[in-house]
C-alpha cells in the first residue's frame, strides 16, 4: 500500500486534534507517515502510533523555531523526496494552507485547500470541498504530481488505530531562503481556558443582536456551560465589541463543529461562508425573517437575552 505523508502539528511534542483527524483520513488511501519537526518531535510518536502512523520521520533544528515557514517546506519537500507518497495532507491552518501551496509549487504538483472528506479513487485520493459559501460540494482530483491537499479540522472523527510508530531521522537541507524571515520576538497568547475556535466541538458565535461588549457575557456563559469556543460576526468584531481573532466569515475563521448556535446573527452571506459546514445549526434570533433561519436544523425567534440564559441554566442544571 502506498505511503501517504501526515504533517504533525504539535506544541513541544503535544500532537493537536487536526494532526489526528488527518491520521483518520490518510488510512483510507494509504499507509500514514508522519512528519514531525521541531522541539519535540520524536515525543509525538506515541500519540501518532496510537492513532495508525506506521512511520514518524522526525527533525529537528533552530531553524523551525527561529524562522517562518520555509524550514519546514523544506522538510516536507525532503520527506517527500524521501518517501514518494501517494498525496501529502497537511490541516488547514493558515499557516497549514502557506505551508502547502509553497509545497506543491516546489514539487511542481496541484493542490486542493479546505477539503471536507477524502476517500480513496481508481486514479488518486479524491477530495471533497465545500464551494460558494457552501452552496455546492464539489470533489476534486489532482491530476499532476503528488496531491497536497489541506484537509480543516472537524472534518473527521479521531480514530484509534495501533500502528508501529518507527521513529526514523528525516535528512534535511535549508535552502539559502529557509532563513530570509527571521521571528524577532513572540507574545504567548492570553489562554481563557476555552478550546481554539476552529478546533472546537461546539462554537456558540455572538452578532450585531448582542449589542455591545458588555454583553458578551450571555454568549460566553452559553459556551462556558457546553465547554465550547465563543466566535462572533463581522458586524460585532467591527464594532470593537469581540477580538478579531474569534471572527467566523470568510474573513475571519472557518469553523465547522459537531455544533455551532449563532445568537443575534442575521445571516449575511459572509459569515455564512465560515459555518456553513457545521453539522447541526442552532439560530436564536428576535427576527423571524433573518436569512440565517434558511440553513439552521433548529431555529428559535426570540430575544436572545432571555433565551440564551435560560437555555445556560438549563444545560447547568442537567449538567448538575
Amino acid at each position: 500500500m502506498a505511503e501517504v505523508l501526515v504533517y504533525v502539528d504539535h506544541v513541544d511534542g503535544a500532537v493537536r486534534k487536526p494532526t489526528l483527524e488527518l491520521l483518520t483520513l490518510a488510512r483510507r488511501i494509504g499507509e500514514p507517515v508522519a512528519v514531525a519537526l521541531g522541539s519535540g518531535a520524536e515525543s509525538t510518536a506515541a500519540a501518532l502510533a496510537e492513532h495508525g502512523a506506521v512511520k514518524v520521520l522526525a527533525h529537528d533544528a533552530s531553524e523551525y523555531a527561529d524562522y517562518l515557514v520555509v524550514p519546514k517546506v523544506d522538510a516536507l519537500q525532503a520527506a517527500v523526496e524521501a518517501v514518494s507518497p501517494a498525496a501529502v495532507l497537511v490541516p488547514s491552518s493558515a499557516e497549514g494552507k502557506e505551508i502547502a501551496a509553497r509545497l506543491a509549487l516546489r514539487i511542481g504538483s496541484g493542490i486542493v485547500t479546505d477539503a471536507v472528506d477524502l476517500e480513496a479513487g481508481a486514479e488518486g485520493p479524491v477530495a471533497t470541498q465545500s464551494a460558494f459559501a457552501a452552496s455546492y460540494t464539489t470533489k476534486s482530483r489532482i491530476s499532476k504530481g503528488t496531491p497536497v491537499i489541506t484537509v480543516k479540522p472537524n472534518s473527521a472523527a479521531v480514530e484509534a488505530a495501533p500502528a508501529a510508530g518507527a521513529v526514523e531521522a528525516l535528512a534535511v537541507t535549508f535552502s539559502a531562503a529557509a532563513t530570509g524571515t527571521k521571528v524577532t520576538s513572540r507574545t504567548p497568547r492570553e489562554s481563557t481556558g476555552r478550546p481554539e475556535l476552529t478546533e472546537a466541538a461546539i462554537v456558540v458565535s455572538g452578532g450585531r443582536g448582542v449589542n455591545g461588549a458588555e454583553n458578551f457575557s450571555v454568549i460566553e456563559g452559553l459556551a462556558d456551560s457546553l465547554g465550547a469556543a465563543v466566535g462572533a460576526s463581522r458586524a460585532a468584531v467591527d464594532a470593537g465589541w469581540y477580538p478579531h481573532t474569534n471572527q467566523v466569515g470568510q474573513t475571519g475563521k472557518s469553523v465547522s463543529p459537531q455544533l455551532y448556535i449563532a445568537s443575534g446573527i442575521s445571516g449575511a452571506i459572509q459569515h455564512r461562508a465560515g459555518m456553513q459546514t457545521s453539522k447541526t445549526i442552532v439560530a436564536i434570533n428576535k427576527d423571524a425573517e433573518a436569512p440565517i433561519f434558511d440553513l439552521v436544523d433548529y431555529g428559535v425567534v426570540g430575544d436572545l437575552f432571555e433565551v440564551v440564559p435560560q437555555l445556560t441554566e438549563e444545560i447547568k442544571s442537567r449538567k448538575g
